[in-house]
This record gives C-alpha cells, structure tokens and sequence, in this order.
C-alpha cells in the first residue's frame, strides 16, 4: 500500500504528515501568530469580523490560518471570557414562509455581529420540550430569543445561566409599559411589536370603501400574535362603530384558511372584507372566492393580509398587508442582545417595533 504524504513547511521547518503521529496535532493561534508574526491577540481579532484590524493584516492572517488549518476553539474561549458567541432561536416553524425568512435575516444579521444560531423548534402545540431547554444550557448560550406561548420567562431561567432571554411580545393596550414585569420574576427582555397601527389602517380603509360585514380569519389558538390580532381588530372595529367581525377559524395555513372561507361563504353567506392573521391565509382565502367561489376581488370582497412576506407581492396575490419590517424587527433583536452583553446587570431592556399597511390590489 502506499501511504500519501504532504509536506508543509513551519517556522522555517519542513514536515512531513500521514505516518506521523504528532502532524494530527490541532493547529493553536500561536502557531499562527508565529508564522504571521503577529500577536495572538491580533490572530483573535482577524476572526472577530466586528474588531479594528487593517484589511490586508487580516487577510493575511487567514490565509495562514487556513494553510495551517486553524480554526478558533471557541468552547475554550467561552472559559475564559465567559461568552459562547452562540444565540438560541426557539420557533414554532422553520418551513412556513414568515419563519424562514425571519430566520434567514436572523442568522444573517447574528453572523454580522460574530454570533452563531442554535435553532431549537417547538411541538405542533408550540410548547417546549424541557429536555431540549437543557440540552440548550449546555451550549452556554449568550441569548435565547423566543415566544410566550413557547416557554414561559420561569421555566426558561431555570433551565438558563447567565443569559437574559428576549421575549418577542406583541401588546397593544395603550396602558401597558414595554418594560413593565414582575417585581418578583425572572429577568428577560422584550422586543414589543405594535400592530394596532397597521390594523387601524386596514380598517379604515375598506370600511372607507363601503365594507360593513368583515369577518376575521384566526391564526394557530396557541399563538399569542394571532390572539393580539383578533383582540386589536375587535377594539378597532368597536371604536369604527362596526361592530364585532365573524370569526373564521385558520391556524396559519393555506389549505385550512382556503376551506373555512368556502364554508363561511355557503352557510354563513358572503361578507365585505376579509382580515387575516397571516399572509398565508389570505392567499388561501383569496384563491377560495376567486377560484371555488367565483367572487371577484376586491370588487364583490377585499381581502387584507399580516406580515408581507416577500410572497405577498407577487402578481398572482398582489395582497394588501399589514407590513411588519422584517430588517427593523432583526435588527432590533440584534441590538437588544449587544446592549445586554454590554449591562448584564441591567434592568429590562426593551425595543419597540411597529407595522404599517402596504396597500396593493387586494383592496
């Protein structure tokens, strides 16, 4: 048999690696910095894409690295500055279209910021497995973003260190303080999504254009958005003198928003306009009066969306939707997480969010 052999040189000396057992040896940052002639405190900072280190130094310094094969242990890192550069996302979905994209910003926008995502997904009942949240505390996280309805701040801080978890909130009652908590509970922080003005908008406007009988397609029952959602409509509506909306029960899905509309609109008879938790549900509700309906829209019925995914634009939908800023939502998430590494022992920190509607052919 003959064995391959590569042949490096290091520090002015020529190894030979496959029958050597010491060329298995990991490559450290001295070795780099030796070779480099550099600190190793300057090595740390070439793999720190948010250090002041000039360009070429840092170029150069990963090219040998990746000569040498050297890549940071940053379990060993952790030990010593106490930080993993790991943020935890918890989802209740990775595959429908708000949740990957949001995911996609995130991971995208942490990366920027020298973080890695570890993505923990829900059960169908958007409730976490606690065995999942301690296997998360192994991973010594710098932040856990999630959802109420997903795991409650007490369950998450006893599974937790030192991290401080941001809850994504969505409250719109004018007599709520962002950063209000519990005296006597856990720390986390929030980041707060207003929606009523988006809502508020949608509401005008097709009532605006003559809509009186409005009927509400409903989200996942677990999902505290979707709940804020349909408690923003009815007060708007309420304060509009419209009354109370129908109540068409969805769960985030096409196919389910798609059959419940048909249903409504052959027992319950046609309505107005229709609002729905989602983007998605709106296109199911916009293919069911178009395509097994027959109604034209928006000329017999106007239909608003929530979220503007990038789908919502597309010719065949062209859906007017409540719009959460997809990059001012991330961004945000990322500021909470600098600005608590920087004040561990800081009180609540918050960050608000809002929503605007985008007006397409829809309505």
């Amino acid at each position: 048999m003959v064995h391959l052999e590569s042949v490096y040189t290091y520090a002015g000396k020529q190894t030979v690696s496959g029958n050597d057992p010491s060329s298995n040896r990991r490559a450290t940052a001295a070795m780099v910095a030796e070779r480099a002639q550099v600190s190793r405190v300057a090595v740390s900072r070439a793999f720190n894409p948010n250090a002041s280190i000039k360009p070429e130094k840092r170029r150069e310094i990963l090219r040998i690295a990746g000569e040498l094969n050297y890549t940071p242990d940053m379990a060993a890192r952790s030990m010593v500055t106490g930080r993993s550069h790991l943020v935890g996302v918890i989802v209740p979905d990775v595959c429908s279209p708000w949740e990957s994209q949001e995911i996609d910003a995130l991971t995208s926008a942490l990366q920027n910021a020298g973080f890695a995502t570890l993505l923990f997904k829900t059960r169908t009942d958007y409730r976490m497995d606690e065995t999942l949240l301690t296997y998360m505390r192994g991973f010594n996280p710098d932040s856990v973003i999630t959802f109420t309805e997903n795991v409650r701040p007490r369950t998450l801080a006893r599974v937790l260190d030192r991290a401080v978890p941001i809850y994504v909130c969505y409250d719109d009652d004018d007599t709520t303080d962002a950063t209000d908590q519990p005296t006597d509970g856990p720390l986390f922080d929030r980041l707060n999504v207003i929606q009523k003005t988006g809502i508020e908008q949608g509401i005008a406007l097709i009532q605006g254009q003559g809509a009186r009988r409005i009927a509400f397609i409903s989200g996942a029952a677990q999902s505290i958005a979707s709940t804020e959602r349909l408690r923003t409509v009815r007060a708007v509506m309420a304060r509009r003198g419209l009354g109370a909306p129908l109540l068409i029960p969805g769960d985030f899905t096409y196919d389910t928003a798609r059959r419940a509309v048909i249903d409504q609109f052959r027992i319950q008879g046609p309505v107005d306009a229709i609002i729905a938790a989602n983007d998605v549900s709106a296109f199911g509700a916009l293919d069911a009066l178009r395509h097994d309906l027959g109604f034209a829209v928006p000329g017999d019925v106007r239909v608003v969306g929530f979220d503007d995914i990038s789908q919502a634009h597309w010719k065949a939908y062209d859906l007017t939707t409540v719009r959460i800023d997809l990059a001012e939502r991330v961004a945000a998430l990322v500021r909470l997480i600098l600005r608590r590494l920087a004040a561990p022992d800081a009180p609540s920190l918050s960050e608000t969010v809002g929503t605007q509607l985008v007006v397409r052919s829809t309505v």
